[in-house]
Order: C-alpha cells, then structure tokens, then sequence
C-alpha cells in the first residue's frame, strides 16, 4: 500500500500499517475467529483487512465495498474484512511476551460517537469504530479464542476508563456501536486451552490490547 510502513513481529506474519487500510497478511493459514463485515464465518484466512472510510460513509451493500478494496489492494482468496472512521495510518500496535507465547494487537480507535453498552440507546449504523486485530504465536482451541474475545473486550474496557472517555450520556463509555475483534493464531508452539486475563496467554493479550487503545485514543 502507498505511503505504508510494514512490520514483521511474527515469523511469516506482516503488518502494513497505511492511509488507505491495516493489512496483516502471513504466509501459511491462521484460524481465526471474527466479528467482522466480511469473512466472520471463516475458519482459516491469511488476511485480514481493516478498510478505512470516512465520518459520512453510507452503503447498501458495505460488504461489496471491502471486496472490492481488498481486490484493489491485490488480497488473493477468502479474507476477514473490516472497517473503520479511525485514521489506518495511525493505527497502534502493542506486543507482549511470556513463557514462549508471544501475543500482539492492532487497534485503530475512533471515539467520535462513544456509547455505554446498556445505557446508550440504539442507533442507526455509524462508522466510528474501535477495531481490534489480535495475533497469537500459539497453539489455541477454539473455545480459547472464545474467551480472548472477552479478554481483549475487558482490556478495551479498562482502557476507556483509564482515559476517562464518557458517552453522550455522561456514562463511562465501553466503546463505540460498531466495536470489532478478530483474533488470529498460528497454531504452532505452546499449546493455550483458556486465554482468560489470568492465563500468562490471556495476560499477553490484556496487556496488548490494553496498551494498543490507550496509545490510539485520540487527544480530546
């Protein structure tokens, strides 16, 4: 991608990071699980897409938009495809290290219209977007991937707490309506059962994800 800066915190996984999108790529097959516009019903992929748009972004069909993109962008084959407000080219990226696993997240964080799960009322479909894409040197099961959903999620939380972002309710914010996770793992060393926060794996991932929204909430 023009204008990208490209990163290789995994062996045979890349990251470019740029203004048009968040683009990992790995060479051999990732599992993965995904809330996600395209491709959240995959089992494997070796891309994964986070397409920027802009604040006024409508579509009847934004799944056809991602495709699109992605084959502009050059994704060959099935693809796990998302979508952000937040500027891809400032896109943060967290890693953390323990007992042979090594665990990594991408956040691209856009606050414009912060909500408070339970409190915020629904409201039409609108791209301001926290989106995070967590990557595992692991062996893990599925149900694992399950619960670093949650975990990352937790982490997101506390993130938005610890910077005091409020939504329009005045109640602590939680993230925004159109929130995404995708986790991606290798399926190579340590085996990982369970990613909960207090698993070395899960406290990788909390960690990560926690620093990766903290270091992209904009300014306010």
């Amino acid at each position: 991608m023009s204008g990208s800066q490209s990163l290789t915190p995994i062996e045979g996984v890349e990251i470019d990071v740029g203004p048009t999108a968040v683009w990992l790529r790995s060479r051999a097959p990732l599992s993965v699980l995904a809330s996600a516009v395209v491709g959240g019903d995959l089992d494997t992929t070796q891309h994964v897409v986070n397409m920027h748009v802009s604040r006024d972004y409508e579509s009847v069909d934004p799944g056809a938009d991602l495709r699109a993109f992605a084959r502009r962008l050059g994704v060959p084959g099935p693809f796990v495809g998302l979508m952000t407000a937040a500027w891809t080219d400032r896109a943060t990226v967290a890693w953390e290290d323990a007992d042979g696993v090594r665990v990594g997240v991408v956040a691209t964080v856009g606050l414009s219209r912060p909500a408070a799960a339970g409190i915020s009322s629904p409201v039409v479909w609108q791209p301001s977007t926290i989106n995070l894409i967590a990557v595992v040197d692991a062996r893990l099961e599925r149900g694992a991937a399950v619960n670093g959903v949650i975990t990352a999620t937790e982490a997101k939380v506390g993130a938005l707490v610890e910077a005091g972002v409020l939504a329009a309710e005045g109640a602590q914010a939680t993230g925004t309506v159109t929130d995404a996770v995708v986790i991606v793992w290798t399926g190579r060393g340590a085996r990982v059962p369970y990613l909960g926060p207090g698993t070395v794996a899960g406290w990788c991932l909390a960690r990560a994800a926690r620093r990766a929204v903290l270091d992209g909430i904009p300014r306010r």
